[in-house]
């Protein structure tokens, strides 16, 4: 009796291998848990492709745990007369119905094999009690979605283009974060449609803005650039551009941010890009292209600079009628370095 205490107490604790949605393999039930849909789709629909090549006469289903008829799974999940293999996808378990976890749950005590269960679960808490009985199973895998902060979207767009064994420029890359940074799938999207039109090894930071260039020209990142270069005229006709166009506000007081927060950590620093870029963090280009931006600022300027950006971020997020006029009041102090009335 203590020994079977032990065990159902040792149950409930995450067991199971945690797989990178890049490298999703065959299990029999496959957790995919996390808010970031991009990455549960990828790994959703690999798995799929997978299965149907080893075995094309796969079954394929789908269900809504949300709106969940009694005896759905049971059905799907039961060998037909053929005994094709299955493939059960269990959308939106976060608000699971009652029926659909007590079934659930009943199914993952007992898997049947040739078929594999998916579920998945972007966030909260309901459903918790199948996803412990998933993540004490000895051959469940679980493959974690969660959101890409802004500072992980460089390396993720490489990680595209070294996935089909391609490499491209740091500018390209960094003009492509710029333009897609609010949509991962549009962003994995524009790496492989560049993929797919290029017969270059490496994409270059030409064909990006040979495709993408209307939408690189008005982003967050090409108006600081601009104004902290300190060409006050084109970082003032880019935010209007991009304003008129619908460029929310927001995310370009984010790059003024990133880039003069960046700046401020190499500001007087010795040493190579690559030993700097252990110590503040960030890649060796990145803090090449800061160092040189520093030039000509002084050390009050970066951070009166720094404090309009804050007070600016506020005034975007709510602290403002007119967030237009609080970027524009940021473009132009940053250009023209002029602070006193800040």
């Amino acid at each position: 009796m203590a020994a079977a205490k032990g065990r159902g107490k040792t149950s409930a604790k995450p067991s199971i291998p945690q797989v990178h949605w890049r490298e999703v393999r065959p299990a029999p039930v496959v957790l995919v848990s996390g808010p970031e849909e991009f990455f549960a789709s990828e790994a959703i629909t690999g798995l799929r492709t997978m299965l149907r090549t080893e075995d094309p006469s796969l079954e394929v289903h789908e269900l809504d745990a949300s709106s969940y008829a009694p005896g759905e799974l049971t059905t799907l999940v039961s060998p037909s007369l053929f005994m094709e293999p299955r493939l059960v996808i269990a959308e939106r378990v976060q608000q699971t119905e009652d029926a659909f976890l007590k079934e659930a749950l009943a199914y993952v005590e007992a898997p049947i094999e040739g078929t594999t269960l998916v579920l998945r679960h972007s966030s909260g808490v309901r459903g918790k009690k199948l996803l412990d009985a998933v993540r004490s199973m000895p051959d469940a895998i679980e493959i974690s979605c969660q959101a890409l902060k802004a500072n992980e979207l460089f390396d993720f767009t490489m990680a595209e283009f070294r996935s089909q064994r391609r490499r491209a420029e740091p500018q390209a890359v960094q003009a492509l974060v710029a333009a897609f940074s609010s949509d991962l799938a549009e962003l994995a999207a524009a790496c492989r449609q560049l993929m797919s039109v290029s017969g270059e090894e490496e994409i270059s930071t030409e064909i990006v803005e040979r495709y993408y260039g209307g939408r690189v020209e008005t982003t967050g990142f090409k108006i600081a650039d601009s104004a902290i270069a300190g060409r006050f005229a084109e970082a003032m006709l880019l935010v209007r551009s991009g304003l008129d166009t619908g460029l929310n506000a927001v995310p370009i007081v984010a790059a003024f941010a990133m880039k003069l927060r960046l700046m401020a950590k190499v500001y007087g620093l010795a040493g190579s890009d690559a030993q700097l870029a252990r110590t503040v963090g960030g890649a060796p280009w990145q803090i090449g292209q800061a160092r040189r931006e520093t030039r000509g600022w002084s050390e009050h300027e970066l951070a009166s600079a720094i404090l309009l950006v804050a007070e600016s971020d506020h005034m975007v997020k709510g602290g403002s009628r007119s967030p237009e006029f609080a970027v524009e009041k940021l473009v132009r102090c940053v250009a023209l370095r002029d602070f006193s009335g800040a």
